[in-house]
């Protein structure tokens, strides 16, 4: 008997039927996940909905959106944006209210992508404005790191901040804050949950103070890195002088 022949658009649609059947990153588990999110006012159910349903999507989500726009004036590495972008839908999710029939997944493009703008016109403006259109091209060229670069940053800072940290602050409690949160980074390798609500919530525990004394330290801290990532992007290093001083 003669071979059926494959009708061509018979074959098509079973190639949309089997793109469909793929699952994808941020559907409608991940919806539901964020509404069970917000119907519960238990900090413990919470933690477990976010780092079991949750967190993969919103950082899948994260990194295609920086991917696909390619924001370039950010003063910090790549993995840095990501977790601030997480961070900031993280804080965001009590808005969403699915009963007004936006997806989740739209909905929080949004929010990541408009967070991006926001950020990366300021610091164009921020460089346009100190350091004029030849820094601005330097930057775009020295603004690929590789993973050998993030190790060796990040123990340059952690050194620095060893040193400086009795400088910048004064009060004990902003000291142990600040201590605490450079502890966290000597251990970030053992730390497998890098989103901005646990980190806050270890901080707590470590040091058993408000979370806007924390927001206030890391403010300053903050501060003091884009310092130390421009002065990177700059000598290639962070050199210490017979002070303790980077600068």
């Amino acid at each position: 008997m003669p071979k059926k022949k494959i009708n061509k658009v018979e074959e098509e649609i079973k190639q949309i039927v089997k793109k469909k059947k793929r699952k994808v990153y941020f559907g409608q588990e991940v919806q539901n996940a964020i509404i069970d999110y917000n119907s519960t006012e238990n900090k413990s159910v919470k933690n477990k909905i976010y780092g079991t349903r949750i967190h993969a999507a919103f950082d899948k989500l994260a990194e295609n959106i920086i991917n696909t726009f390619k924001f370039t004036y950010f003063d910090m590495p790549f993995v840095d944006v990501k977790h601030e972008v997480v961070a900031f839908m993280v804080m965001n999710m009590h808005k969403y209210d699915h009963t007004k029939g936006s997806k989740a997944f739209s909905y929080f493009s949004v929010v990541a992508k408009n967070y991006l703008i926001l950020h990366n016109n300021n610091n164009y403006k921020k460089l346009k404005s100190h350091d004029g259109m030849d820094v601005l091209d330097k930057y775009k060229k020295t603004n690929n790191f590789k993973e050998s670069d993030y190790v060796t940053l990040t123990d340059e800072i952690v050194t620095y901040f060893d040193s400086n940290l009795n400088t910048i602050f004064k009060k004990n409690r902003d000291l142990k804050i600040g201590y605490a949160i450079i502890d966290l980074i000597k251990q970030r390798d053992g730390i497998e949950n890098f989103n901005k609500k646990a980190i806050y919530i270890l901080i707590r525990e470590m040091t058993n103070v408000e979370t806007a004394h924390i927001t206030s330290v890391v403010n300053v801290l903050k501060k003091h890195y884009k310092k130390l990532i421009n002065k990177y992007h700059k000598d290639g290093t962070i050199i210490v002088d017979s002070s303790g001083s980077f600068f």
